[in-house]
């Protein structure tokens, strides 16, 4: 039973991570110019700041399933 769960938390983290990567590249589909240069420095720093809430997720769930081994 164990391993379902972590097995469906990755799939989670999985799907987090290109939610993340779509929403940085919605944000900036229509854009040009300095608006383009201004929402992206901003998206990418948002996007960033996901990845690692995303790793840092990741990182506890081997840490916890390490723990079942």
């Amino acid at each position: 039973m164990t391993s379902i769960a972590p097995m469906h938390t990755l799939r989670e983290l999985e799907e987090d991570t290109r939610e993340a990567w779509l929403h940085y590249s919605d944000r900036l589909r229509e854009l040009s110019g300095e608006e383009y240069e201004r929402v992206e420095s901003e998206s990418w720093e948002e996007l960033q700041n996901e990845l690692r809430r995303v790793d840092e997720r990741r990182e506890q769930l081997a840490d916890s399933t390490a723990a079942f081994e």
